[in-house]
């Protein structure tokens, strides 16, 4: 069993670490989904540099010194959902991911945005397997869709998170 703490994140190595995170995920989780070009830009260094321009928000999970996992939060981006927070991203690296870290994250961010009764995030469409964690947790679809450029063009689909709906 992954033995793990879940805290803001806060120092250099902590920041470096979202970065690698992020690195590592995107690699491990898009790579048949997006373009491989796109893809192959997105290197360690620009994630660090990433993580290091966006601080504010981001809660880690770390074994021992290794960060394993961040999610970032806040209230939702634009006017379409103005009273509703958001899960800006999630991210595990997969050899921790089936071991509560991911939930571990989301509770953590759900509890600092716990002045909002609606949650909302964008997910890719075609990550069949953060669809379902999110479903597991309790966000639903509501048919919104949004195109975004990664190289090529890619769907992401809008999950709501009802605080009354239960886990």
């Amino acid at each position: 069993m992954c033995k793990y703490i879940i805290k803001k994140m806060e120092s250099d190595d902590e920041i470096n670490g979202k970065g690698y995170v992020h690195y590592k995920s995107w690699h491990e989780t898009y790579s048949d989904l997006i373009d491989a070009a796109y893809l192959e830009q997105l290197t360690i260094e620009k994630c660090t540099d990433i993580a290091h321009k966006w601080t504010d928000n981001i809660i880690i999970a770390k074994d021992g010194e290794k960060v394993i996992g961040f999610v970032g939060y806040g209230a939702y981006r634009d006017e379409t959902l103005p009273l509703h927070g958001e899960i800006f991203s999630i991210y595990v690296l997969a050899e921790y991911q089936g071991r509560k870290v991911g939930y571990g994250l989301m509770n953590a961010a759900l509890d600092k945005l716990s002045d909002y009764g609606k949650i909302a995030l964008w997910v890719l469409k075609g990550n069949d397997s953060a669809i379902r964690f999110y479903e597991r947790y309790g966000f639903r679809m509501d048919g919104t869709e949004s195109e975004i450029m990664l190289g090529t063009s890619n769907t992401e689909i809008r999950m709501i998170y009802e605080k009354n709906n239960p886990k």
